[in-house]
């Protein structure tokens, strides 16, 4: 089992900016691939983001945040980011940091992954 613990989550207006923070003690990001998950409450859970590092860095991001969201992991820290800008009310969700992405590519939001964190509330007010 692994243990992901997220923490940033806030109350912020449309335009402001959020970071994301997830940590995961006993457990290597380096070598998996990570990810951010989002829950809007009625909906199906969507992937943000996800990245891997290890024998290559590749970042992925779905197109709603493109531009807006950038993911990011701290190999000497073992944390994993997610800065966000430009927020909208649409971005309004619990985020979940995810460990073993089971796609790690361009196409990762069409599955989930292995672990979920317990998330961290994210709300954008207009």
């Amino acid at each position: 089992q692994v243990h992901l613990v997220e923490s940033g989550g806030d109350s912020v207006q449309a335009g402001g900016s959020l970071r994301l923070s997830c940590a995961a003690p006993g457990y290597t990001m380096h070598g998996n691939c990570m990810g951010w998950y989002r829950r809007v409450p009625g909906k199906e859970r969507e992937g943000v983001a996800a990245i891997y590092r290890g024998v290559y860095d590749a970042a992925y991001y779905v197109d709603s945040v493109k531009g807006r969201f950038t993911i990011s992991q701290d190999t000497a820290n073992n944390t994993l980011y997610l800065e966000m800008s430009s927020l909208k009310p649409e971005d309004t969700a619990t985020y979940y940091c995810a460990a073993e992405v089971l796609s790690c590519g361009a196409r990762f939001f069409l599955r989930g992954a292995r672990y979920y964190g317990q998330g961290t509330q994210v709300t954008v007010s207009s």
